[in-house]
């Protein structure tokens, strides 16, 4: 398998990027990692951190696509960037996958105008994987699309249904639909419209949930349209965030709590841990042709590692291949 990396995308790009590719290339050895972006810079940068990419092939391409620009520029002025070249190479069959933690607009548009949508697929979506008392959900869509049709919402339920049983091997995942209330008469005409096609789907679908009940664990995975998804994804980051700061704040008051903080260290990093969206790694962008997965946009090295586990994992699955054959057999049963 050989994997692309936007060794220019994120916030901590090239350096982190670089780093974690390297550490990756140690524990994955059955697998091959190419990098992307400026090669003198590459170079440059793995020299002076002293990173081994000797077993790295490298893909020169001068431009990088920044988090402010429009996504648009991928297929314009930045059309030469690292993210545009990735995309590119992947679609032309000189890599089985791309990973990146760049601008997601741009990779939304650069996988769906390069890459290409699966057949019968009518958008792709980005889908977190985040951490509940129960063990992971996947949330669908958290961001590609904020505006969406019934019919979406329910490729999104069959794709990430798929996700969860083939890479995170959840037996029978139980979908659900992201409403203001529980009831089937609650929220507007997307979402009534969205819970029958659910419903008339063979897919285990439990009907609304709300955002509280989400941590609880009481799906496996979550139907969104993007603005509601991003939402909750990022309210989800923000309080797990401000949680453990208040928590660090306790435990650092005085010398009798921070002696009580030495004693459950071990507790508390593995609760830090839990709650820590890296260790899910990458977000594939499902509904596109080829593997396309992005991490977060501040991801460090070992967020990058992890993140290439879950390309492997999501490539060997054949995921996209069973996507394909269920939304055509969707299609054949509504025709």
């Amino acid at each position: 398998m050989k994997i692309l990396v936007d060794a220019f995308g994120g916030d901590n790009a090239p350096l982190e990027i670089l780093k974690g590719c390297s550490q990756a290339k140690e524990i994955y050895t059955d697998t091959d990692i190419a990098l992307v972006g400026n090669e003198e810079i590459i170079r440059k940068t793995a020299k002076e951190n002293n990173i081994s990419i000797d077993n790295m092939q490298i893909y020169d391409a001068p431009d990088v696509i920044t988090m402010e620009d429009d996504a648009g520029e991928i297929m314009k002025s930045k059309n030469n960037s690292s993210m545009a070249t990735g995309l590119k190479l992947l679609a032309n069959g000189e890599g089985d996958a791309f990973l990146s933690a760049g601008n997601s607009g741009a990779l939304i548009m650069g996988a769906t105008l390069i890459v290409k949508r699966i057949k019968g697929v009518k958008r792709p979506a980005f889908s977190p994987v985040m951490p509940t008392s129960k063990g992971p959900v996947l949330l669908i869509d958290s961001g590609a699309n904020i505006e969406v049709r019934p019919e979406m919402l329910q490729q999104f339920g069959i794709m990430g249904s798929i996700y969860m049983e083939n890479v995170l091997k959840v037996k029978n995942p139980r979908v659900a639909l992201a409403n203001v209330g529980t009831e089937e008469h609650k929220g507007g005409e997307l979402q009534h419209q969205a819970f029958k096609l659910l419903k008339d789907t063979k897919l285990n679908f439990i009907g609304n949930i709300e955002a509280r009940d989400i941590p609880a664990g009481a799906t496996d995975v979550v139907v969104a349209d993007g603005f509601t998804g991003n939402v909750i994804v990022k309210m989800y980051e923000g309080v797990a965030a401000e949680l453990f700061k208040k928590i660090k704040g306790v435990f650092f008051k005085n010398l009798k709590t921070k002696i009580a903080a030495l004693i459950i260290k071990k507790d508390l990093n593995e609760l830090k841990q839990y709650f820590d969206y890296n260790q899910y790694g990458a977000a594939p962008v499902m509904g596109v042709s080829k593997p396309v997965l992005k991490t977060h946009g501040s991801a460090k090295a070992t967020a990058i590692v992890t993140a290439i586990k879950s390309v492997i994992d999501f490539t060997n699955t054949d995921v996209i291949g069973k996507i394909e054959e269920n939304i055509v057999s969707l299609k054949s049963k509504n025709e």
